[in-house]
């Protein structure tokens, strides 16, 4: 493996034209990538085979790709010919690249899910211990991306499966034993969905069986393989429901929502982000069914590692849930979450609470007097509060509080309602409402990432390539960050040192 500093020839003056503030350069400058070298050292041989490429010139080269959103052989076309990619990549002007099919190679065997978490990790650590990254607040989200196929009906993905099943069978066995009835049923013209799927499912169990029964499968493992395939989408119960596999090339990619009336066909990615200097800290991939939240706590596991210090928290609705916010709460943070209605269903203009004597108040002036903790057979648990009964037989809004078959009002809510309750109160300040714009942030972020990086399409199929996607999207795009950052601020030290200068030579000369 080659390590040594390969940016020593004559030819390497020519780096002298590259900016000094160009973004490259002030990478370079901030960010010292060897250690990606000592990662990845035990995934290579040092006496056998040819001499490998420097990881660290391979995962430079793939931070280039997502930094600029090209293709293997554009980014090879691209950095032979542009000086500031030379220069970032840390070889002289006249070495040769590799050939664009090692990276997909790199990326696919070397470069594990976890390995680039280690170096989102890293990164930022550095970031943290030069002073780079400041910012004691953290914001949490997610975003959607398009699988790289389409979305097709349980119908189609079974026609489809049922093909596979036949070509492999005529490319192992020489041909289809005639036996086989190779007729596929046009579920076009059945206009019962239901009686479509159920057709489909019929004849997908049919050729199966007849398979196993004309040759021996140990035989022709590839349509083995693919009956496997097809038994495994079948035993599904959300499958004929249309949640689940809807695409034969992509099979972990699901339907998912961005809206209550808009869908999409692919991937979500989840990811925390400082507010201020907008740095991505850790990510998670999941399919389009993933619910927010659910890996909250891995992702602060890994934020945590960066080195940051946590004193406020931002998030949607998604994440006001009683252990997010108890998990924010632990780090010495204050959560800055509006109340979600599905969590929290209290009309706050008729009742109040107090947490200390744990009592509900009504407007009308009475007051609950005992409780009882309910457990549904369901497993569901809530808490009953009873209101005093003389009290609401005087009320005045009897009629539209309680039923004509209750004595008096039974207020039943969630078993975390009363703990919730705090959290209302607070979102209602000018402090929350001010403090919540810094959330805004994330928005721009989700749209830079798809709209300049890549992240709207999948590249390639499976869970563990679009976690490879957005991983390198998120090192890429905070790279870009790390360069602007220190830009910004190298201006605001010239232009300090420019008006000091300027006041000195405004001053008359000391006798002295």
């Amino acid at each position: 493996m080659l390590t040594q500093n390969k940016q020593a020839s004559l030819y390497s003056i020519l780096y002298d034209k590259i900016p000094e503030n160009h973004t490259l350069k002030r990478i370079n400058e901030a960010i010292d990538f060897s250690f990606i070298n000592d990662l990845l050292e035990d995934s290579y041989s040092k006496y056998y085979g040819r001499p490998a490429k420097e990881p660290e010139l391979m995962v430079k080269l793939l931070v280039l790709q997502y930094l600029y959103d090209l293709s293997d052989e554009r980014l090879i076309e691209e950095a032979s010919l542009n000086l500031a990619y030379l220069y970032f990549l840390g070889i002289n002007p006249e070495d040769e690249l590799p050939d664009p099919s090692l990276l997909s190679k790199f990326r696919v065997h070397r470069l594990g899910d976890s390995l680039l978490d280690e170096i989102l990790e890293t990164i930022n650590r550095q970031c943290v211990e030069k002073g780079i990254i400041k910012c004691s607040g953290l914001t949490i989200d997610t975003t959607h991306t398009r699988a790289h196929t389409f979305q097709a009906t349980p119908e189609r993905v079974m026609k489809r499966l049922a093909k596979k099943i036949y070509r492999n069978l005529d490319e192992e066995n020489g041909s289809i034993p005639e036996e086989l009835d190779q007729d596929i049923p046009n579920y076009k013209e059945i206009e019962d969905h239901r009686e479509a799927k159920q057709t489909m499912k019929s004849h997908l169990e049919k050729t199966m069986k007849q398979v196993e029964e004309a040759v021996e499968l140990k035989n022709h493992p590839k349509t083995k393989s693919v009956i496997e395939n097809a038994k495994e989408i079948l035993e599904d119960p959300k499958f004929l429901q249309s949640k689940g596999v809807r695409s034969i090339v992509d099979q972990e990619a699901r339907v998912g929502h961005k809206s209550k009336t808009k869908r999409f066909f692919g991937y979500k990615t989840e990811y925390m982000m400082t507010t201020e200097e907008r740095i991505i800290t850790a990510v998670h991939v999941e399919n389009g069914a993933y619910v927010d939240g659910k890996a909250f706590d891995e992702l602060l596991d890994k934020t945590k590692k960066c080195g940051l210090t946590i004193k406020e928290f931002f998030g949607d609705k998604a994440y006001f849930r009683k252990p997010i916010l108890e998990s924010i709460e632990s780090l010495g943070a204050i959560p800055y979450i509006p109340v979600s209605e599905m969590a929290y269903k209290i009309d706050e203009d008729r009742f109040s609470y107090n947490k200390d004597s744990d009592e509900w108040f009504c407007d009308q002036g009475n007051k609950t007097i005992r409780k009882d903790h309910k457990v549904r057979k369901c497993g569901k648990q809530s808490l009953k509060y009873y209101f005093e009964r003389e009290t609401c037989r005087s009320c005045p809004l009897r009629n539209e509080c309680i039923t004509a078959n209750t004595v008096a009002k039974i207020m039943e809510v969630g078993v975390n309602t009363p703990a919730l309750y705090s959290y209302s109160q607070r979102q209602k300040s000018d402090e929350f409402k001010e403090k919540y714009r810094k959330r805004a942030c994330q928005e721009w972020k989700n749209g830079e990432m798809k709209n300049f990086h890549g992240l709207d399409c999948a590249r390639w199929y499976s869970r563990l390539s679009m976690s490879k996607q957005a991983k390198l999207t998120a090192i890429a795009v905070n790279l870009k960050r790390i360069g602007k950052i220190l830009s910004s601020n190298k201006g605001k030290y010239n232009t300090h040192f420019t008006i000091l200068l300027n006041y000195s030579m405004s001053k008359p000369l000391s006798r002295n």
